[in-house]
């Protein structure tokens, strides 16, 4: 039975000397790796600034709440639907909610899934979350997903609200993806790079915001979070 045209072209390719890749090329130095801890949060606010951020920088979690009041004034929220991650529990949002006239909500306070998607699409004004790393180099939040930090929080919601405490800023990609990866240890399930608002264009490169997340990122950058 002879062969098909397939098969022929196939044994043809096995057959063929096989020659090494070249190998690659050095990868030049990263300026950010220089940085010390203040240029990078430098760096930081910079490139937060370039995609998009609003960025606020305050000394403590105290400033923290005063400048979410702040916010939440200008912007005219009610209604908050927060993480429990161990940022943002650390500000105790709820209590700082009945204090400043402002819902806010968790999982916890959900009937079920459901109920927690309704909030999160249709109710709630802004999300609010810590981050698990911040990258200087790109302007890019991580923040890795579990019962305690749902990415519909930092999805659904008009607004996303984000607290940095300033020691988990990374100078690069490469920083983070070392840390998460580490030999062994736990490799998270899910995660998401966050780079500014979300944005898409039309045909005729025409740049929409929050078509498909957030329309607008805040930032507030916290010199001595609580522990």
């Amino acid at each position: 039975m002879s062969k098909s045209v397939k098969d022929e072209i196939l044994d043809k390719l096995k057959a063929a000397p096989q020659k090494e890749s070249p190998p690659r090329p050095i990868m030049p130095p990263l300026n950010e790796l220089a940085l010390n801890e203040e240029e990078r949060v430098e760096k930081l606010v910079e490139t937060l600034t370039l995609v998009g951020c609003d960025v606020h920088r305050v000394r403590d979690s105290e400033e923290a709440l005063e400048k979410l009041t702040e916010i939440a004034r200008a912007e005219g929220l009610t209604k908050i639907l927060a993480s429990e991650d161990d940022v943002v529990s650390a500000l105790d949002l709820p209590g700082w909610g009945k204090k400043s006239n402002v819902e806010v909500f968790t999982t916890k306070d959900c009937r079920d899934r459901e109920d927690f998607k309704r909030v999160a699409f249709e109710e709630a004004q802004a999300g609010i979350t810590g981050v698990d790393f911040a990258v200087a180099e790109s302007g890019t939040l991580c923040l890795i997903h579990d019962e305690k930090q749902p990415r519909l929080v930092s999805l659904a919601p008009i607004r996303h609200i984000a607290v940095v405490p300033v020691d988990r800023v990374r100078p690069v990609y490469e920083s983070v993806t070392d840390e998460l990866f580490a030999a062994g240890g736990k490799v998270p399930s899910h995660l998401t790079f966050i780079s500014g608002p979300s944005m898409t264009g039309d045909i005729q490169a025409t740049l929409f915001r929050g078509m498909h997340g957030p329309k607008t990122v805040t930032i507030i950058l916290v010199d001595q979070a609580s522990s």
